[in-house]
């Protein structure tokens, strides 16, 4: 049974399968701690300083304007539940190799933004700092040392105005072909012969998700109210756009699931209310969610950090089948999530903060894991990226644990 088919039948709650072997992914500077702690070096996390598509390339000038010979400190190494292509990170291979661990899942690469895309404008650089504008039209000051994802401090859509323009020359579906890379006839062709699970959508594709990426939180919260049927607009028409697209897409190649990147919730909750999600989010989820259901489509999964407890019953209502990564010094209980959904898809789950405190703990953690692994339909990995202060030792100890319990429940 190869990766794409194991995905499918954990899916589908068959406990007499074994789940998957994926992290959510690790930090740059965790992977380099690793290799100097120990993990043998083999294929060093590869930089890739081309732009494709927003799905893949966003934040790549960032990550790429110190060189691409070593990862930044605060940059992403996927490693399975954690899609790729994203965002400019790169993909994990000594990691997965050295634990036995599974290979990714895969995001079609597609532009579901602009088109055509912004230029990179690098307005201001210095030993600490990057100012630029990104493929999105964001500006971005990136920190080199810290090395973390750019802070946004200026944005495309900024009122009617600025909307209507974008809307006219940067998304409408005249330009379909335009949005799909130049090498769409390659990526085809792999895609048709994978035996990994293949997603559309990904970051940044959400409907709070998108929105706030692109007016920015603090405007879109007071835009919910003063303009709601700006809102709706923005919404309806990022909508249309990535339904013609997911049609084109899937009139050529099958995909197995759809990715919602939202990260609406935060510690204590949701960062809009129930009447706003349900106003909001839901009818374009559902949209979208009815059509690929379609086309045979029957995994969607939605990501959202933080202690989304209440917003679950609402995502399931619009159709969303899983939730990912469920973290859990926010609240976030898998078991108590599993009793009380029991048909919903799970990743994550496990807190990856208290890895670092060793085999007593780790043992401790890994308990609420086996008794959902049981149930099927789950696969654990550490709640986001594992962090820094995890050392090679302790997470060995923890990734060989939970390899053996997956190996364990199903075959």
């Amino acid at each position: 049974m190869n990766l794409r088919e194991r995905f499918h039948e954990v899916m589908s709650f068959n406990t007499n399968i074994h789940s998957l072997k994926w992290e959510f992914g690790y930090w740059g500077e965790t992977v380099n701690n690793w290799y100097d702690q120990g993990l043998p070096m083999k294929n060093y996390p590869i930089l890739d300083p081309g732009i494709t598509t927003p799905t893949s390339s966003l934040y790549s000038a960032a990550w790429t304007c110190n060189g691409i010979d070593r990862l930044p400190n605060g940059i992403a190494v996927t490693a399975g539940g954690l899609y790729w292509p994203t965002q400019g990170f790169p993909l994990d291979a000594d990691v997965r190799h050295h634990f036995g661990m599974d290979y990714t899942q895969r995001l079609v690469d597609v532009n579901l933004h602009f088109c055509p895309m912004f230029d990179v404008q690098f307005l201001g650089e210095d030993d600490k700092t990057l100012t630029y504008i990104d493929i999105d039209g964001v500006k971005r000051i990136f920190l080199k040392e810290e090395g973390t994802i750019p802070t946004s401090v200026f944005w495309p859509i900024t009122d009617e105005t600025s909307w209507q323009k974008l809307k006219a020359e940067r998304l409408n579906i005249k330009n379909l072909t335009d949005r799909f890379p130049a090498n769409w006839d390659i990526l085809v062709e792999e895609y048709r012969n994978r035996d990994y699970p293949l997603a559309i959508g990904g970051y940044p594709q959400g409907f709070f998700g998108t929105l706030a990426h692109l007016i920015g939180y603090e405007n879109l919260f007071i835009w919910y109210c003063m303009k709601p049927d700006l809102v709706h607009d923005i919404l309806n028409t990022f909508t249309n756009i990535w339904l013609a697209v997911f049609e084109e897409v899937i009139s050529q190649v099958s995909i197995d699931h759809w990715h919602i990147w939202e990260d609406i919730s935060f510690g204590k909750g949701s960062m809009i209310s129930t009447d706003m999600v349900r106003e909001f989010l839901l009818p374009y989820i559902k949209r979208i969610g009815d059509f690929v259901k379609s086309k045979g489509v029957k995994v969607i999964l939605l990501d959202t950090d933080g202690d989304c407890n209440d917003l679950i019953p609402l995502f399931i209502e619009a159709g969303v089948t899983g939730m990912y990564p469920f973290e859990t010094h926010c609240g976030m209980d898998i078991v108590k999530v599993r009793k009380k959904y029991p048909s919903l898809q799970m990743l994550g789950g496990i807190p990856k903060s208290e890895i670092v405190m060793g085999k007593k703990r780790i043992d401790e953690i890994l308990e609420p894991v086996e008794i959902v692994l049981k149930s099927g339909g789950y696969v654990p990995f550490g709640d986001h990226l594992i962090p820094p202060d995890v050392n090679f030792e302790n997470f060995t100890y923890y990734r060989n644990k939970l390899n053996s319990m997956i190996d364990r429940y199903g075959k």
